[in-house]
């Protein structure tokens, strides 16, 4: 037994620690004050406003674990932002994901504390815990909390969408609605992809303001449009593609069906709906981020949950879609694909 290696277990089970190193220097703006110019450990404290403690720890912290680079050694040395930090930490950069992270460390880093009691209960661990109202009727009350959460859902959906505006076939389409398309960032990056292709982007009107104004600032209103709608009170607009990107996943089996009902009614013969997720593998050994994504489902709806592909295609034949594919996309994301 003497061959048996713990380093696994203490990685992932002290993985928090690493987990809000980042988040915190997320929240501070260090990649952003960083992009600007090297600096060092008592230059950040600086502009941080951080206690003198904090250095030279936290920023070796974020040098060891690759998220930073540094220059020399000492107090004189000098600290930069590494090239995936300046483009996806930057809050200028066009690449920035940091959207989620501020979600995960304002919301999500707490709620997982009780993970456990949501194991035992099946109960939502969020904000309806303590006030028993739905997640969306929170988010959707607070602008600045729905921005924010529309700002998460843009940064960690980016990468996914760029590559299914790359690699799914529109040569035999013309028109795509994105159903809870938030800030119409599936619907622009398809229309500047496809220039024959004409977009709308569903969701509640509360979403619509955000969304007309990231269309109008990406120059696409006249190919790409907003529309206000409920996707469970009303159909669905009609297209010749309709896609759902993190949507699916936020709710229940029997809501699920009621979607793809409702996809399979909008689309004509020979259409096409698609789910971008975090896909879990069929056979449930592989894709960890899914699986853990299916728990944090748990943590915010309860019943709901991810799913794999097979799964998908499954309940789609139930409606009578006919043919299935899957695109692998991001990371541990994909787009599964149905056609009428």
């Amino acid at each position: 037994m003497s061959d048996l290696d713990p380093s696994n277990i203490m990685q992932v089970g002290m993985g928090f620690f690493a987990s809000k190193t980042l988040l915190s220097a997320v929240e501070l703006e260090l990649f952003t004050t960083l992009a600007k110019q090297p600096l060092t450990g008592k230059e950040i404290a600086a502009a941080l406003q951080l206690s003198p403690r904090a250095v030279p720890d936290f920023p070796d912290a974020l040098l060891a674990l690759k998220f930073l680079q540094r220059e020399g050694d000492g107090p004189e040395a000098r600290y930069s932002n590494t090239p995936e930090s300046a483009f996806f930490l930057d809050r200028n950069s066009p690449g920035y994901i940091g959207g989620i992270l501020e979600m995960a460390n304002a919301r999500l880093y707490r709620f997982w504390a009780d993970l456990t009691e949501g194991l035992k209960t099946g109960m939502p661990q969020n904000e309806t815990k303590h006030s028993g109202e739905p997640l969306f009727a929170k988010l959707y009350a607070e602008p600045a909390r729905l921005e924010q959460f529309m700002n998460a859902m843009s940064g960690v959906s980016a990468g996914n969408f760029k590559e299914f505006a790359s690699k799914f076939d529109f040569s035999n389409f013309n028109t795509l609605c994105d159903v809870g398309g938030a800030t119409g960032q599936l619907s622009c990056m398809v229309a500047a992809a496809h220039p024959h292709m004409l977009c709308t982007s569903f969701d509640l009107p509360e979403v619509v303001p955000i969304a007309t104004r990231k269309i109008q600032q990406a120059g696409l209103t006249d190919r790409v449009t907003a529309v206000a709608g409920d996707f469970f009170a009303d159909p669905l607009p009609k297209a010749d593609v309709i896609t759902m990107g993190m949507i699916l996943h936020d709710w229940n089996l029997e809501k699920k069906k009621a979607l793809i009902r409702k996809a399979y009614d909008a689309l004509p013969p020979g259409g096409a709906f698609v789910v971008i997720e975090a896909l879990i593998d069929d056979a449930r050994r592989e894709n960890a981020f899914g699986l853990m994504m299916s728990l944090n489902m748990l943590i915010e709806f309860g019943d709901a949950f991810d799913y794999s592909g097979s799964d998908f295609a499954g309940w789609c034949r139930e409606v009578g879609f006919r043919d299935f594919k899957i695109i692998p996309l991001a990371g541990p994301s994909s787009a599964a694909v149905a056609y009428k």
